[in-house]
């Protein structure tokens, strides 16, 4: 389904929530904790706030009334809650207040009061107990928005008051967070503009373009991640914010409506429900699995076509670039030195990523040490045996990088010259170039040796570039979260070949790999307390990050962030809308 063509977009999202509407609809006897399992009791509760709340939702954000399938929905919602033994457990556990509050809100915004349960809860409220325990901010602003839509006075903190203490005002990393913390965020932005009826009072200092930025970041990972759920939320998020014209928006709905299935479910991630909650007939493991993530599908929809909600304009602010000129310069003194104490198999790509790194920020001297080293130790090595092969060990990016280095001081190494003249010839005899090959080529060009120019023509390989550099940015949560940093520097390298450079998800990486910077100017923390040990990962990890630091300095250089809006479009993406 194309959602993207013009005059196509707002009917199919329709489309979409017309098909979860009917889907839950059908499924309505579900969300009924009397006629659940003793283990499954609490999530059917939880299944019937949240069912609830979207009519509720649904009344204040469409003038139109309430069609059939949300209806049944409503009359399933008000035939439950009118029984003693569902009304009455808000005054028996206080600390469930919001479980029971919900369900009277959305009676009372669909115009079905309910006074003797509003009583109830008013009383709940008041005890001194349910809103007054801890709760982290995010719950404290759903209580908060709860109790305002059920009209239940309180002398709390006003909402504006509770929100600089959240995630989402304190500048999180994308690369850090976790499917709860995602949560944490979209919850509080619900909460915080009343779904998008309100413009929240932001704490200082905290921009509203921040938020979007944060926001689409999250999209390219969730989607990447195929995670429905998250993306639902997020694309809620993004039209209570007053967004509309977002192209990573767009390609979510594209996603959302692909993993919609015929009778409108829409799956929920693994790990959605208890595997013993799921392990019954097929008939309610399907609903299980899949009624929180429909009923976000929903919502997103009927967002996005609420003639109550603002279309604003976008925000935007500039963004400087970090400043990576100290961090890479310290980092190449230290590498320099470092990559001495080893043999050429260890120490020659350090020494190369050193010269790299200097020539990076210009200062080529940093790394005259290093080279000379390696140059001397190795200039007199048997061409036609242990020269070549020592050479060719380490590869054309490796021994490009240091030859470069050498010449840039005016260093000799004559068995390094040697290796590169032989290579040079035996790539001019080739018929054909494979397409890995090229970027060794360009290296030989880059160093003179065989004439400058386009390579042969290939095919092209197959796939989206910018789909390539989605999935590698979903891959760097995991690579922070096992302290792989050689891995996620790689991916930033490659991030940045792709015109990521300046994205959020890139500049977060970057702003964590530097986090994890030494005062010695190594990076990364082994844990560890054999020196041998350490001193061989730190070399690894700070080689590797040098190399990603330098590509993205250059990066920045040439391109400099202008004044844009807050979150760049995702490169090589397809115009939509």
């Amino acid at each position: 389904m194309n959602i993207t063509q013009p005059g196509n977009g707002t009917r199919n999202r329709r489309a979409v929530e017309t098909r979860a509407i009917a889907w839950l609809a059908a499924r309505r006897a579900l969300i009924d904790p009397a006629g659940a399992d003793p283990d499954g009791v609490l999530f059917a509760r939880k299944a019937l706030i949240e069912t609830a709340f979207l009519v509720g939702l649904r009344a204040r954000l469409d003038p139109t009334p309430l069609d059939g399938d949300y209806t049944a929905l409503l009359d399933q919602v008000q035939e439950i809650t009118a029984r003693p033994s569902y009304r009455e457990l808000a005054a028996r556990d206080e600390a469930a207040l919001l479980l029971y509050a919900g369900t009277y809100a959305a009676l009372r915004l669909c115009g079905r009061e309910d006074t003797a349960f509003r009583r109830i809860l008013e009383q709940a409220a008041a005890g001194g107990y349910a809103a007054a325990f801890e709760r982290i901010p995010y719950r404290q602003l759903d209580l908060l928005h709860t109790l305002q839509l059920c009209g239940i006075g309180h002398d709390l903190p006003a909402m504006d008051e509770v929100l600089p203490f959240t995630l989402l005002c304190n500048r999180p990393n994308v690369v850090k967070l976790a499917d709860r913390d995602i949560y944490a965020i979209t919850h509080t932005v619900f909460y915080a503009t009343d779904f998008g009826l309100r413009r929240p009072r932001w704490p200082s200092g905290f921009e509203p373009a921040e938020a979007v930025e944060l926001l689409e970041a999250l999209l390219v990972l969730t989607r990447a991640r195929r995670n429905a759920d998250l993306v639902g939320e997020l694309l809620c998020c993004l039209r209570c914010l007053g967004v509309r014209d977002s192209q990573e928006a767009d390609l979510a709905w594209q996603f959302l409506a692909s993993v919609q299935e015929p009778d409108g479910r829409v799956g929920g991630p693994p790990g959605i429900v208890h595997p013993k909650l799921a392990a019954g007939d097929d008939h309610f493991r399907r609903w299980a699995t899949g009624y929180h993530t429909t009923v976000v599908a929903a919502l997103a929809a009927l967002l996005e076509r609420s003639p109550r909600l603002p279309h604003r304009p976008r925000p935007g602010t500039r963004r400087p670039a970090p400043d990576l000129d100290g961090p890479i310069h310290s980092a190449v003194r230290w590498l320099a030195d470092a990559s001495t104490r080893f043999g050429p198999d260890v120490g020659l790509p350090a020494a190369a990523a050193a010269a790299l790194g200097a020539s990076a920020v210009g200062r080529g001297e940093l790394a005259r040490g290093a080279l000379h080293h390696f140059a001397r130790l190795l200039t007199d090595l048997d061409p036609d045996a242990a020269g070549g092969e020592t050479w060719q060990a380490h590869g054309i990016e490796v021994v490009g990088e240091f030859a470069s280095g050498l010449r840039e001081l005016g260093i000799a190494c004559r068995s390094l010259d040697t290796f590169l003249a032989r290579t040079a010839a035996a790539v001019a005899d080739l018929p054909h170039i494979p397409p890995q090959a090229r970027p060794g080529i360009q290296r030989l060009a880059d160093l003179g040796l065989i004439p400058p120019g386009p390579a042969p023509a290939d095919p092209q390989p197959p796939g989206d570039p910018s789909r390539a550099a989605e999935a590698l940015a979903a891959d760097l949560s995991d690579a922070r979260r096992t302290y792989h940093l050689g891995r996620l520097a790689g991916i930033v390298r490659d991030l940045t070949a792709a015109g990521w450079a300046d994205h959020r998800i890139t500049r977060d990486a970057v702003a964590f790999l530097l986090s994890q910077q030494s005062a010695d100017g190594a990076f990364g923390h082994p844990a560890c307390d054999d020196p041998a040990t350490r001193l061989r990962v730190r070399l690894s990890w700070t080689q590797s990050i040098v190399t990603a630091l330098a590509a993205t300095h250059r990066a920045q250089r040439a391109h400099p962030a202008p004044d844009r809006p807050a979150a760049a479009k995702t490169p090589g993406a397809r115009a939509a809308g």
